[in-house]
């Protein structure tokens, strides 16, 4: 089984569902599996990160930290590395570029996921970062795949929600804010919305009419068989 390196801490909570799911997933194939999880815990100044991921300025100043926990996981001894937040991979290529061993994406493995269902039209929730990098919109674009994202409006409101939880401030206003935004875009006809921010996951909301697909849990499922490829405790 191969060992991954986690860059997490963006924000912690996220990397411990992130983690726990992993060890539960391996589990629930074999419950011999104990796979080897190595977490570099990004010790980014909360100035950087509200500025970054929250507000979009001097998104740059995330990078040397990024890539020095890569570094460190790869001495570490991880096989390969996962970030489990979309808004960082922004840098993923120069993450990629910083060390010899595998560096999974969370865009790519979503549009993977995506594919394979044959889901045509995309609704997506996530931060400023990433809408304005068209990170997903790219990928989207070139399989033919429709992306509706928020009003600039309602992407403010996410904007606040997402500082809520990377506080670790959860509340069922700020659930029912993201219901509210999911309404908008079930209007808009699309097959699915994917919760493109894993810190979103923490809300858990859910929506009657429409199919929701975390990031988080594709990337999870994604890095679980990753880890047992060629693996004879599956």
């Amino acid at each position: 089984m191969k060992t991954v390196g986690i860059i997490g801490g963006l924000g912690p909570e996220t990397t411990s569902e992130f983690y726990l799911d992993l060890i539960l997933s391996c589990q629930k194939m074999n419950r011999s599996n104990r796979p080897s999880i190595i977490i570099a815990s990004v010790p980014l100044p909360y100035s950087i990160e509200d500025d970054a991921i929250l507000k979009n300025v001097k998104v740059e100043r995330c990078l040397p930290f990024l890539i020095n926990e890569a570094k460190r996981l790869e001495i570490s001894g991880a096989d390969f590395i996962v970030m489990p937040c979309n808004s960082l991979h922004i840098f993923i290529k120069n993450i990629r570029d910083s060390v010899k061993i595998p560096v999974l994406s969370i865009v790519e493995e979503t549009v993977k996921f995506i594919l394979i269902n044959n889901i045509k039209k995309v609704g997506l929730v996530s931060t400023s970062v990433t809408i304005n990098n068209k990170l997903y919109e790219k990928l989207f674009k070139e399989n033919n795949i429709i992306c509706v994202i928020p009003n600039d409006f309602k992407q403010e409101k996410i904007g606040k929600v997402i500082q809520n939880l990377v506080n670790g401030m959860k509340s069922n206003r700020d659930r029912e804010e993201i219901i509210e935004i999911i309404n908008d875009l079930d209007r808009e006809n699309v097959d699915c919305v994917i919760l493109a921010c894993t810190d979103l996951q923490l809300l858990m909301p859910t929506y009657q009419t429409l199919r929701i697909f975390d990031t988080m849990k594709i990337f999870a499922d994604a890095t679980v068989s990753y880890m047992l490829q060629n693996s004879n405790n599956i």
